[in-house]
């Protein structure tokens, strides 16, 4: 294992190893930058830990910038940052630190090195390097390694274990039991079975926790490249009950007379991670996570049918806008835009029958818009048969139906359409103002067109209004 650095991290290093030694303070990098440089992950966050006044330091490190950085502390809390050269770098003093009552109202005090390895949440996070004289070379650091708690073992290992017993690091802080789990998924870590234990114990300390610091922890895991080992041991750990409810209710299979159904928990997260490799937009992964987030509330059993779920992508969509209040995610065009996909996930399966109309080929290019390459995406996710041959017939099928939907887009140019007559001019023919029978002309014309009755042009589209009209007992 190598501690690597690039030269601009160096040059950083050097500035604050300079202005420690010049002031007298003994100065460390820490954490989760040392963690990533013996990963050789990408990593543009640096942690300075000092011992004494990190403020002050932070000040004094900035000046040695040019231009000088603009630099943030927090006095209550003797924490520091400033951005230089594409990297945070963020001055803290050792400290120890518990969360008494909650979250909110942390109870810090000064400590020394060991107090601040102490405290921190994972053994592979508890590696320190003195700054202590000048660096040339990564590997100047690299053998003078401060790890009491054999942190460097267990990055070998693939082990996320706390430094001291799992129940002190999680009732200091309780989101290090997500923090577990979301280092576990992006590290491919496995979880020491004591610290899973401990997360399993302590799971209801989660409750404790602002809701914008889980979704925050949770959508990391969502972006990793396999979310569905991050799910599972939220799902296994019992964290998963207390912080979504809504995704434990799909978990099981339930049988009657033989007949049974998948387990549409485990269905999610196979989907959740089939779609990850095509796209980098947490909102359509979000879509994967809640297409069947419905499926609990509509299954029934009909006898000589056996289990359906009939209506869960129209019940689903109603359920996005509660998900994301509760889980304080965007309410705007994010929510619009996993809402429409949840909506429309059955629609291009439907499509892949024989004898499908041009019409219903305009519908889905019609209501889907700009999203329909992503819906494409999320439904050739959602095949999640075992039968090889039966994936191969699905995949064809969805290829013919973007070859149909290209050639009616082509011929009709019917993506983001809208009618070509408006509603103004309607009211300025017929002499209204905005009225019930506005309305009805509008959906007449566009149904029509949809239909293929009549042409997508405006000479189709006036005549079909007028004759509207006179039916309503309107003239022109």
């Amino acid at each position: 294992m190598q501690f690597k650095l690039k030269q601009e991290e160096i040059y950083l290093l050097n500035k604050v190893a300079s202005v420690s030694s010049r002031l007298g303070v003994r100065s460390f990098i820490v954490g989760g930058f040392v963690r990533d440089r013996l990963l050789n992950r990408p990593c543009k966050d640096i942690d300075i830990v000092c011992l004494g006044d990190a403020i002050a330091l932070s000040q004094e490190v900035a000046q040695q910038f040019h231009p000088q950085p603009k630099l943030s502390w927090f006095k209550t809390f003797g924490t520091a940052h400033f951005h230089a050269n594409g990297y945070d770098i963020e001055f803290v003093g050792a400290r120890k630190e518990s969360y008494v009552r909650d979250s909110r109202n942390p109870v810090v005090e000064p400590g020394t090195l060991q107090d601040d390895q102490e405290r921190r949440d994972f053994t592979i996070n508890a590696l320190a390097i003195e700054l202590d004289g000048t660096i040339s070379k990564a590997e100047d650091l690299f053998f003078h390694i401060i790890d009491p708690f054999n942190g460097l073992e267990d990055l070998k290992e693939g082990i996320i274990r706390t430094p001291l017993s799992p129940d002190k690091t999680f009732s200091d802080d309780p989101l290090r039991m997500l923090r577990a789990i979301r280092f576990a998924t992006q590290l491919n870590f496995r979880i020491e079975t004591n610290t899973f234990l401990g997360i399993a114990e302590m799971a209801e300390r989660i409750s404790i926790i602002t809701q914008e610091r889980i979704t925050d922890e949770f959508n990391k895991i969502m972006m990793a490249i396999k979310p569905s080992i991050g799910l599972d041991l939220l799902y296994r750990s019992g964290l998963l009950k207390i912080i979504f409810p809504q995704l434990v209710d799909l978990a099981g299979a339930e049988y009657i007379d033989g007949k049974g159904h998948k387990d549409n928990f485990y269905h999610t997260l196979q989907v959740l991670d089939n779609i990850c490799p095509h796209t980098q937009n947490i909102w359509l992964r979000w879509a994967a996570l809640l297409h069947d987030i419905a499926k609990p509330a509509t299954k029934r059993f009909e006898n000589g049918v056996g289990w359906t779920f009939h209506g869960h992508e129209v019940v689903g969509g109603r359920m996005v806008p509660k998900i994301f209040n509760k889980w304080k995610l965007p309410l705007h065009e994010e929510l619009k835009y996993v809402r429409k996909l949840v909506e429309l996930h059955l629609r291009p399966i439907s499509l892949t029958k024989e004898n499908i109309t041009d019409s219903a080929i305009r519908r889905l290019l019609f209501d889907a818009g700009d999203d329909l390459d992503d819906l494409m995406t999320l439904c050739e996710a959602d095949i999640t048969s075992k039968n090889e041959n039966k994936v191969r017939r699905f995949r064809a099928n969805f290829e013919m139906v973007r070859e149909r939907l290209k050639e009616v887009e082509e011929k009709d140019k019917i993506r983001n359409w809208q009618p070509p007559i408006t509603g103004e001019l309607i009211m300025e023919t017929f002499r209204l103002n905005p009225c019930r029978e506005v309305g009805i002309i509008k959906t007449a014309i566009r149904e029509a067109i949809l239909d293929g009755v009549i042409e997508n042009n405006y000479e189709a589209a006036f005549a079909l209004m007028l004759e509207e009209g006179s039916k309503l007992g309107l003239s022109g």
